[in-house]
Formats: structure tokens, sequence, C-alpha cells
């Protein structure tokens, strides 16, 4: 299960750098892989871009914020499944 749930993630941190980087391209974002993109991953980012503001109007480091956030919540699901079933 473990297992699982760590391929999920990375399969979303790599759509999430995917998108950020699709950004510094123009009209990628417009394109059906764009378009996709930003269906599966802007639900999750638009909560940490309305409270981290761009820094200097322009950097915006919310993505980032975001990333570690996954990252920890995968840490205690896993946690926590393996409190559960016992195998910790």
């Amino acid at each position: 299960m473990e297992t699982i749930i760590y391929a999920l993630y990375q399969i979303y941190t790599y759509m999430i750098i995917i998108y950020i980087l699709m950004s510094w391209i123009p009209n990628v974002r417009e394109s059906f892989i764009g378009d996709l993109l930003g269906k599966l991953v802007e639900p999750f980012l638009a909560p940490f871009r309305r409270f981290i503001p761009p820094i200097m109007g322009m950097i915006d480091i919310s993505p980032i914020v975001a990333l570690f956030v996954l990252r920890l919540a995968v840490v205690g699901l896993v946690s926590v499944i393996g409190y559960l079933t016992g195998s910790r």
C-alpha cells in the first residue's frame, strides 16, 4: 500500500513541476495537456496562492510550499496506514 501511495505522490509531484515549467513557455498552458494539467493541479495550488503572495510581484513560491505540504501529508498518511495495519 505504501508503494502505491508513494508512486501516486511522485506522479502528482511531477505534474505540478511540469505545470509550473509550462508557465515559462508562452501559449503552452492553452494546449490540451496544459488544460488537463491545470484541471488536475490548480485546485491543489489555488489555496496556497491565496495566502502566499508572489515575491516582488513576480516570483510565485506557493508551489514550493504546496509540494512541501503534500510531502508532509503523504508521510503522515503512510505513517497512519502503517500504524493501523501494524506494519510499523
